[in-house]
């Protein structure tokens, strides 16, 4: 398998700093998810286009993370619970 490579969008870095200690390792298992397997993830339609959103749970809580991916590159862009989500990823 040919390496990936992961670059993170400025609101990704942010929301991903702000995260605890305790839900950072429910987050890297995410990543090591999207980058073996990017389909995973619902792609969606219209504005969003070419962009794939997966969630999973850090503490009992609903999380979604947006993504875009080719073969070389998973482009991670948004982090965050779904209070706003679409929203924000839409700027």
């Amino acid at each position: 398998m040919p390496s990936v490579e992961v670059r993170q969008m400025p609101a990704f870095k942010r929301a991903y700093k702000r995260l605890h200690k305790n839900q950072l390792a429910a987050m890297d298992a995410a990543i090591r998810e999207i980058i073996a397997h990017p389909e995973i993830g619902e792609p969606k339609k219209g504005d969003l286009a070419g962009v794939f959103v997966h969630k999973f749970k850090i503490n009992k809580q609903e999380m979604l993370l947006a993504y875009e991916w080719d073969a070389r590159l998973r482009l991670l862009l948004l982090l965050g619970s779904h209070e706003n989500f679409y929203r924000d990823l839409k700027r």
